[in-house]
């Protein structure tokens, strides 16, 4: 094997990277090289969603989701993705959404989870409000800065 050489650079702009999306870790693979940065924090561990035919077993229904095409993307109660990753409404299969259309939130209040890289990411409510528009449905895909859910 031979000498390996710290990309302090690249290790720097990794950890930006993660302050930048809220992700906990990134992984990064060049050839035999592999960097990968992580911070510590506040973790939610959640059961892998079930099948689709299993939750049709379970009579229990995807939740509800908006196309988000008609949002204002300037909405001031838009909450958007933090990080790239798929989207669970709720911690397991076959429990209920952490929130609904309709429901009153408060700030810092689990509104759903983002898994990224195997590593399940809360996504919490901003501000005090009602939740008046979902815009995603439960085990979808989603991007940086894709619209969530509007709380008013």
């Amino acid at each position: 094997m031979g000498k390996f050489t710290v990309d302090k650079a690249l290790i720097r702009e990794l950890a930006a990277l993660l302050d930048e999306t809220g992700l906990t870790e990134i992984e990064v693979e060049d050839n035999d090289v592999r960097i990968r940065v992580a911070r510590g924090g506040t973790v939610v561990h959640a059961a892998a969603p079930a099948a689709p035919a299993a939750q049709a077993a379970t009579g229990s229904a995807p939740a509800a989701a908006a196309p988000a095409g008609d949002v204002v993307h300037g909405h001031p109660g838009l909450v958007t993705s933090p990080m790239v990753g798929t989207v669970y409404t709720s911690a397991e299969p076959g429990v209920p959404p952490f929130v609904r259309v309709g429901d009153k939130v408060t700030a810092g209040q689990t509104l759903l989870i983002i898994e990224a890289m195997k590593t399940m990411n809360p996504v919490t409510a901003p501000k005090v409000g009602t939740v008046t528009r979902i815009l995603i449905s439960n085990e979808q895909p989603v991007e940086y800065g894709e619209p969530l859910l509007i709380i008013e």
